[in-house]
């Protein structure tokens, strides 16, 4: 009620505003401020947040400002998010957001919101063909290649699956041109990026060694795309954001294809001293399912699947540790680095799987639960042992994606690299407890 109450507020604002030329004349309906009679026309604004309080197992060797530490708790801002969007005039639309990502302790102060998207589109043929160009997450590869972060089914979303997070995008987001449409069942999206410095990108050093890293040298173009056919009900691709699950509101089940390809992006040096250059080729397949168990008790299920196909080059590997609690390493030789680091990207093979079971409405007053579990399992080249990351845990629904509580697990593997192959070797593993807070006014 004090949402609805502020929305409309927000609206009478706006139609004060633009009582001039009678823009905002049509008033609030249906979460959004339309802007005709029938509501084509319309703009939308949208909030969330998602607060993580977390306890860590650290990789070996981390440190916290030059000293040790082997277990710490930290909260943190994963998410927060402002989004504004809408269908302005007939065949015109526009998105933005702005917002932030992992600030806790170690942050700096005052860093403020940042642009995450934005970009204008027009649609040439009806639902066929849209093109549109700006600073956007309209990628190729795979489905959470742009997740909706505001409905992921675990405590947070395959990142893997957005390949060049923050090392020639930002956050995902990409300098872009781009196509998407649906032509009946099939849901289009193909992309033309423009790679942003990786000299930018956060501890990057140019140096050219026995692996594959990525080229100091001026960007070319990177093409992807992604195909998914939609064989029950069919989802919306107004925004490039695919929802984690539907918690039983739709009947969906999609198989798609993806790629991502960019000419000489990586390097590394050759056997007679010389550099040699490689492309970033990416494959990938996967499929969707989530709908109700029975309509009647608003019982569901959600499961996805991914196969991706990575050749970055040669023995490339690349540590993913979301929101890091650690700032430092004294251990050289853990592959993982510090804090919650694991070797998440490299060239070789990908498994991806989760699944969730949303119990029946109301099993607890007014609210539910739906436990979740996921899989990440990789064979990569410079690993002697595969990888193998997984989480589990359980939503508990306060009020569907508005309001909701995660309490998860994740494991994960710690390699130690051989000082004379170079290679890697799974030593142990280590985990972390999150218990994740989420509002979402959508």
């Amino acid at each position: 009620m004090y949402i609805n109450k502020l929305m409309k507020q927000a609206a009478a604002v706006l139609l004060i505003c633009g009582s001039t030329t009678g823009a905002f004349s049509q008033g609030f309906k249906d979460g959004k401020i339309w802007l005709n009679e029938d509501g084509s026309n319309y703009f939308k604004f949208t909030l969330v947040s998602q607060i993580w309080l977390r306890n860590t197992d650290m990789n070996p060797g981390t440190t916290i400002n030059g000293y040790a530490k082997d277990n710490y708790t930290d909260i943190g801002v994963r998410r927060a998010r402002f989004q504004a969007f809408g269908q302005i005039a007939d065949r015109v639309f526009i998105y933005s957001q702005i917002g932030m990502n992992n600030f806790n302790y170690s942050s700096d102060r005052k860093a403020g919101f940042f642009i995450h998207d934005i970009m204008g589109e027009y649609e040439v043929v009806r639902k066929n063909l849209s093109l549109g160009a700006g600073l956007s997450a309209w990628n190729g590869l795979t489905r959470f290649s742009a997740p909706s972060v505001g409905t992921i089914l675990g405590v947070d979303a395959p990142l893997f699956e957005q390949s060049t997070n923050d090392v020639t995008d930002q956050f995902l987001r990409k300098l872009s041109i781009y196509a998407k449409g649906k032509l009946g069942k099939l849901d289009y999206r193909v992309v033309m990026s423009s790679p942003m410095a990786v000299q930018k990108s956060n501890g990057y050093v140019p140096t050219v060694g026995k692996y594959a890293t990525f080229s100091a040298r001026p960007a070319k173009m990177q093409w992807h795309g992604y195909f998914q056919w939609q064989f029950l009900d069919q989802e919306a691709n107004t925004t490039a954001y695919t929802t984690g699950t539907y918690l039983g509101a739709k009947k969906v089940f999609n198989i798609g294809a993806g790629f991502q390809i960019q000419p000489d992006a990586m390097w590394r040096a050759g056997n007679n001293g010389d550099t040699v250059e490689s492309n970033m080729q990416h494959f990938a397949i996967d499929a969707y399912y989530d709908a109700p168990v029975n309509a009647a008790t608003g019982t569901a299920l959600s499961a996805y699947a991914s196969y991706i196909n990575s050749n970055w080059g040669r023995g490339y590997i690349r540590n993913q540790a979301t929101m890091n609690p650690a700032n430092g390493t004294n251990r050289p030789d853990i592959l993982n680095g510090s804090g919650n680091g694991y070797p998440s990207f490299g060239t070789g093979n990908l498994l991806y799987g989760q699944v969730g079971y949303k119990f029946k409405n109301n099993l607890i007053g007014k609210t539910t639960i739906m436990p979740y579990a996921s899989l990440q399992y990789a064979h990569y080249d410079r690993l002697k042992d595969n990888m193998a990351f997984w989480d589990g845990g359980i939503n508990w629904l306060l009020k569907g994606h508005t309001s909701k509580l995660t309490f998860a697990y994740q494991s994960r593997p710690i390699y130690q690299v051989d000082a004379a192959s170079q290679e890697a070797f799974k030593t142990d593993r280590k985990g972390s407890f999150i218990l994740q807070f989420q509002v979402f006014l959508n």
